[in-house]
């Protein structure tokens, strides 16, 4: 197994960076795989999403109708967000929020509980729904970016994509994390996805695209299964 997943794997929650020599080691710019490695990941992608699209078509189409039967439409929540390079994409998720919770999100800042302010997570968000805590814990709502993944937007790993709200609270090395495209799934959130620490979910980001390899991609998505049914997402 890859070391880069040795160091981080398992149940144990990975060592905190301190200010040290090693810590700016972790923050250093990554550069991406060259050509003949990111055609194997898109190979990867291309078949990964088709197959997921298929075998987990069931399960889409039941939270579909669900979202309609429960919460009324849309099913699907579209959001602008910063993709490989910072360049824009729209992504889809299953709607969890009720119709207008975007807008509410700026009032709700002061309630982020990820330290840095670089990205918004809430444990209790009042603007998600009953159906939504569901979906979102299990990490189902994230399932339709398969789409994204198949319009060569995103990767079926690598680091996640944010809205361009977000940015605006970037420290100036955090942006070497757009080196890679974004994942539907990635290092930190199989290893640290509970962290509140942004700082660390970069490091990580970092961590992944210096390691990359074939490998490595097989690895975080056999984790992700588990992490699916613990139930770790918010």
């Amino acid at each position: 197994m890859p070391r880069l997943l040795r160091d981080t794997g398992g149940a144990a929650k990975p060592e905190r960076a301190t200010t040290t020599p090693g810590r700016a080691d972790r923050r250093a710019p990554a550069a991406p795989p060259g050509r003949l490695g990111l055609a194997a990941k898109r190979a990867v992608d291309l078949l990964g999403a088709w197959a997921g699209l298929v075998v987990l078509s069931p399960l889409l189409l039941g939270t579909a109708v669900l979202i309609v039967l429960v919460d009324g439409g849309p099913v699907l929540f579209r959001q602008e967000r910063a993709g490989l390079r910072a360049h824009p994409i729209r992504i889809y998720k299953f709607r969890t929020m009720r119709n207008g919770a975007d807008a509410q999100r700026a009032a709700l800042r002061a309630r982020n509980e990820v330290t840095g302010g670089a990205s918004f997570k809430m444990t209790n968000d009042p603007r998600v729904t009953r159906l939504g805590r569901f979906l979102r814990r299990t990490s189902i709502d994230e399932l339709p970016q398969l789409l994204n993944v198949l319009r060569g937007e995103m990767s079926l790993v690598g680091p996640r994509p944010h809205p361009f709200d977000d940015l605006a609270g970037y420290q100036p090395w955090h942006h070497a994390r757009f080196a890679m495209k974004p994942g539907i799934t990635g290092l930190w959130q199989v290893s640290s996805r509970r962290d509140p620490d942004f700082d660390r979910w970069v490091e990580l980001d970092l961590e992944y695209i210096r390691r990359w390899s074939p490998m490595v991609d097989i690895s975080i998505m056999a984790r992700t299964i588990p992490a699916m049914f613990r139930g770790e997402g918010r």
